[in-house]
């Protein structure tokens, strides 16, 4: 049996493929990510959410994170190590929607 799709949902599935959120750990926040945004990294960064880095290309790995859901698109394969659960913002974008663990709280939004 095919689900009847509504306006409603179409509407939804369009602005969750174009704008995946971002679901940050511990803190519960929800943030987006859009086209605009060259990497993670880069909307976390525009959303005032503090993530440590050096490199910005997969070098050094320094602004590694714990993705707990979701998945995430390499502009090209890092050459830090990057273990299982583990994300380098500086050089991905979110496929879907995704949540993070964060080390340190973000602002409050």
């Amino acid at each position: 049996m095919t689900p009847k799709l509504t306006a409603t949902t179409l509407a939804t599935s369009s602005c969750n493929m174009a704008q995946p959120l971002i679901h940050l750990r511990p803190c519960g926040a929800a943030l987006s990510s859009s086209e605009a945004h060259r990497s993670l990294l880069d909307a976390l960064e525009a959303h005032q959410v503090a993530v440590e880095f050096q490199c910005r290309s997969g070098y050094c790995g320094a602004c590694r994170l714990r993705l707990l859901a979701g998945e995430v698109k390499y502009h090209r394969e890092p050459l830090a190590f990057v273990g299982r659960g583990e994300i380098l913002p500086c050089c991905c974008q979110p496929v879907d929607d995704i949540e993070l663990e964060l080390s340190s709280p973000p602002p409050k939004l």
